[in-house]
Formats: C-alpha cells, structure tokens, sequence
C-alpha cells in the first residue's frame, strides 16, 4: 500500500473517519489495529517481526524501570540493544559480512555449513528497530518513564504514518501525544493534506519522473558520455532529495490530520552552507538519533581530538551500513565523514580569508551553497551506484570522457519536464528559504487566506493528474 496509491487515499480516509467518531479511550487500539493492517499489507508475515521487537523493548524497558541495581540495569539495556541488532544483523547484513568474511578467509566461501540466508529484508524493519531502541536507551538514561500501556508503546513502534520509512521518532515526543484526547480540526486537516499533496507532487511529478532517465544512465554507466552522466548524477540529487523528503512529507501530513506532529525530517538540505549544516537538514530523525546514541555514547566532544576524528568517521561509516549492505553506502558514509572533517580544519581558514579580504557575505554564503550542493552531488554517486566500481567508473566519466552527445533519454519530453520541476521546486524552496512561503513548516495553521489556500491545492492535484508518473516504490523503502 503505497503513499502514492488510490488504496492509502482511501485507507488514511477510513481510519480517520472511524478515529475521530470512535470513543477516546478506543483510539489508540483502533490505531495499532490500523497500523498493523497497513504493514501486513506489504506481507502478513513480517508483523510477527515488529510483534516481537516490540515485546523486546517494551519488555526490558519495563525491567530497567523496576531494576534497583544498576548492573541489572545495564544488562536489561544490553539484552534490547543485543537482540534487536541481532535480528536486524540477520536479516539484513549475515549475507553481506559472510561475503566480505570470505575474502579475507576463503574457507568460509566454500564451506557448506556456513551458508548464507535468502531471505527478503522486512520492510521498515531499520527504522523501527532504531526507534524501539532508542525508547529502551531513553528509559536507561532516565530520560523518560517507562510506558506502562503495551497498547501506547505498540503504536509508538508501529505508527502506520512512520513505519515503513521514518522520521525516526523518540518516545519522549510520542507517548504524550498518544494520551491527548484529538479533535477535529479543519485547519490542521487542511495543512495536513497541503502538505501530502506537496509530498505527493515531489514524488510523482519529480522524483519518479527523474527516475526514469537516472535509472537507464545508472544500469549501465560504460554506454555514456561524461555529460550524460553529470546530468544523471544531477539528476538523481533531486530524485533521491524529492523521493525521501516527499515521502517524510506524506508522512508527517497524515499523522497532522490525525492530530499527531511528527518531528521534522529535512529543512532545505541543499541550501546548506557547510557539511555540518548539512546533516542538521537532511534525514534530521537519523543524523540525531546516530549523534545522540551512538556519537555521545562513544565520547562526543570530550574527549581527545584523536579520537573524537575517529568516532566521527565511525558514526558517518554506520550510518552509511545502516543504509544498505553494501560497500557503496559504505563509501558514501566514509565520504562525508571525511568532508566532515576537512570542514573542521579548514573552516576556520576560509573564515579568516573571507574576514581579511571583506569579502561579501551574501556571495560568500552562495558559493558555500554552491560547494556544498556539488560535494553532496558526488558522494550520491557512490550511493546510487550499483558497485563501487561502477561509481568510479562514472566519477571518472564525468571528468575525463567528453567524447558523445548528451543524452536526453528515449522521451526528451520526460526529461524536460523533469529539468523543468527541478527548476519550480528551486523556485519554491527558494522562497522557503527566504521564509515568504511556509508550505512545509511544522504550523498546523497556514497564514494564507482561503483564495489563496484552495487555488495552491488545486494547481497542486492538477500537476499530479497530468505530469504524474504512475506509482512506484519510495527509495528508502529498500532500507
């Protein structure tokens, strides 16, 4: 059941209905109800899974809280991290270690009894283990009580909205939600549905549309020039950029007009000025969840400058492993730990130069912008390639291999329509970036008059209709 689907519009139609009509204390049971229908969807199989990471945490969350000893304590901790890792390790990652296992010792590759498993990854199974976990570490750390009710913490693992692809939530910001008594609100319904339908046209009309030329120019890198691939490369910045932040959108709109806010997950990530500007836009609910228990845990900034390097390259290679099992995601982690890095040394020079020479900070903060989008731009090579040698191959292509024409794809049509939405959502973002529109902050209520209102969701399901491409999958879906 996909966001953009007739069956979620129906579903998310008939799941409001019945939740705003039921009594109030039969909500959140009606919504867990929901949200498992929603993820069996996919396959009824998988809710034993998400059934079971959440016994596990809820479960050592409610021995931690009892426990006076604090090696109890930490042993309660170790069992939820310890088991819900190792279920998604299984399940996503045995095959990948077994094979990088086997280089080093080929025994390995060739015995029989150590086979690898075949088995498809659950889908949303790295988001939600990170949330479920996250609850646990929070109750640890006496950040938060422990949630009494299993039918609230249920519905804080599987959140329908949420499940499948984030914003990674925290307890903290959910569990309270789930106990205030909702009403129906036209405002929040109609900034709810603004903002999936915006979502929705980043999908269907960009993302999808762009997808169709990254797609043919990705699956076979040696048959194209070097411009050829730069436009692709390009390409699917904003794909990848429309596709996840559209689906974030959906999300975080459907679970507004239920009465829920879900936390932000992108804030204009290609108006960044620094690598560390960056990562506090992009996929917000991971870059701080990684930096709160995975980063801090390690030492954060206290300790040797030695060693905070290293766990930053750590925490940057784990979020690219989170990613996928595959030395691509990988690289395209190590890649922005080490632009991290260099920022860090070379940050403070840039800021004198610029100081010393008067230069203007407008210009200045434009070509920072620029810089940054283009390092961005790059690493995404790694991520959307198939091999890392396929994403040298294309790196090379784009800087050396000027021989051929640029190729439009089988319909330059489709592909002009597609240069063509990158240049609206420029245009859009721009004058979000310079707070003149506010069609995606976090307010329930929109600051624009109704004729305004209606006309904007109008060109919006208009643009949907006609320059939409039929439904396919979100990228994050697959991680």
């Amino acid at each position: 059941m996909l966001f953009n689907s007739l069956e979620f519009a129906l579903f998310l139609f008939l799941v409001s209905i019945f939740y705003f009509i039921a009594p109030f204390r039969l909500r959140t049971f009606l919504l867990v109800i929901a949200s498992y229908i929603f993820y069996m969807y996919w396959r009824w199989e998988y809710i034993f899974l998400l059934v079971a990471q959440t016994g596990i945490n809820f479960g050592c969350g409610w021995a931690i809280s009892r426990s006076n000893s604090q090696r109890n304590r930490s042993l309660w901790l170790a069992c939820s991290i310890v088991s819900s890792l190792g279920i998604l390790f299984l399940l996503k990652y045995y095959n990948f270690f077994l094979n990088a296992l086997g280089v080093v010792i080929p025994a390995l590759s060739t015995n029989s009894a150590i086979a690898g498993m075949h088995i498809a990854v659950p889908i949303g199974i790295s988001f939600y283990t990170l949330q479920a976990v996250g609850y646990t570490i929070d109750v640890y750390q006496r950040k938060i009580d422990h949630e009494n009710d299993p039918v609230h913490f249920a519905l804080f693992v599987g959140f329908f909205p949420q499940i499948l692809s984030g914003p990674i939530e925290r307890a903290g910001n959910m569990l309270k939600q789930f106990r205030q008594k909702n009403t129906f609100d036209l405002d929040r319904i109609y900034s709810g549905l603004t903002l999936m339908l915006w979502g929705l046209f980043k999908k269907v009309v960009i993302a999808d549309r762009l997808a169709i030329y990254v797609n043919l120019v990705y699956n076979d890198p040696q048959g194209f020039s070097g411009p050829t691939l730069l436009l692709a490369t390009y390409f699917f910045a904003f794909q990848i950029y429309c596709d996840f932040s559209g689906y974030s959108d959906m999300a975080i709109g459907a679970a507004r007009i239920l009465g829920y806010d879900l936390m932000a997950n992108f804030r204009l990530p290609y108006f960044a000025d620094s690598i560390s500007d960056f990562w506090r836009r992009w996929h917000i609910s991971l870059s701080t969840w990684f930096r709160d228990y995975l980063y801090i845990p390690l030492g954060g900034n206290r300790i040797s400058l030695f060693r905070r390097q290293a766990n930053i390259l750590v925490v940057f290679a784990v979020s690219g492993l989170w990613h996928g099992a595959n030395w691509t995601f990988i690289v395209w982690g190590i890649l922005h730990g080490f632009y991290y890095l260099l920022e860090k040394v070379f940050g403070g020079v840039a800021a004198r130069f610029s100081s010393v020479f008067r230069v203007n900070k407008a210009l200045l903060k434009g070509c920072r912008i620029f810089i940054i989008f283009h390092l961005v731009t790059l690493a995404w090579v790694f991520f959307k390639a198939r091999s890392v040698t396929d994403a040298l191959y294309v790196l090379k292509g784009i800087f050396t291999n000027f021989e051929g024409p640029l190729y439009l794809g089988p319909s330059q049509l489709t592909t002009v329509i597609g240069a063509v939405s990158i240049l609206l959502l420029i245009a859009v973002q721009f004058l979000q970036y310079r707070d003149l529109i506010p069609l995606t902050k976090a307010e329930a209520k929109l600051s624009f008059p109704v004729y305004v209102r209606w006309p904007v969701l109008a060109s919006m399901i208009f643009g949907i209709s006609i320059f939409g491409v039929s439904s396919n999958e979100f990228i994050y879906f697959q991680f």
